[in-house]
């Protein structure tokens, strides 16, 4: 069995983590990671599990989160993100792709393919797979990737994703990153005959 857990970056608790207008971050990331879940049920041998509280109510600390996903046994896991620059409407803008400051080859190549289906399927512009010290992806045992997918602070990239078209682009590319990476099947279609 193939184990892959999410987690939806910051709850609807979590203080700043907004647009300028007030929208959270969880509100778009939430969707994104529903979608992926599902899409993936289609796929032979994966079994998911969601890290982050699924009401949004609860901002489960990162210490617990990576405890569950190294004791649940994940084989990889994902870590969906809005970015923010200063707290008004500004141009920053773009997509990127974390991995652990180490550049682990799988979590790499993992992270290369998502960003560069992101790129494609949502057109901001292309700011590469980084590493960095995040604790997700420093305390994980297994392949792990941080994905901020745009800017909640600028407006043009903001409004986009708030969209269930731009949500559903952002699905596509992670799952399509996952399936290439790792070769998953889809299921035999039923037969309603």
């Amino acid at each position: 069995m193939f184990k892959i857990s999410h987690a939806a970056g910051h709850a609807l608790v979590t203080p700043g983590k907004q647009s300028p207008d007030g929208y959270k971050e969880w509100q778009v990331t939430n969707e994104i990671v529903g979608l992926v879940i599902m899409e993936l049920g289609n796929y032979e041998g994966v079994s998911q599990k969601r890290i982050d509280d699924p009401t949004g109510k609860i901002d489960i600390p990162l210490t617990k989160r990576c405890e569950l996903i190294n004791n649940w046994g994940a084989n990889v896991h994902i870590d969906y993100h809005l970015n923010a620059y200063g707290s008004g409407w500004n141009s920053a803008g773009g997509t990127e792709t974390y991995t652990y400051m180490t550049r682990p080859k799988e979590a790499g190549a993992l992270a290369e393919k998502v960003q560069t289906n992101l790129v494609r399927e949502l057109g901001f512009s292309n700011r590469g797979v980084k590493a960095a010290n995040f604790q997700m992806i420093r305390e994980t045992k297994m392949t792990a990737i941080l994905i901020e997918f745009a800017f909640m602070t600028n407006q043009n990239e903001a409004m986009k994703m708030r969209t269930a078209k731009y949500q559903k682009k952002a699905a596509k590319a992670v799952l399509d990153g996952l399936v290439t990476q790792y070769g998953l099947k889809k299921k035999p279609a039923i037969s309603s005959y």
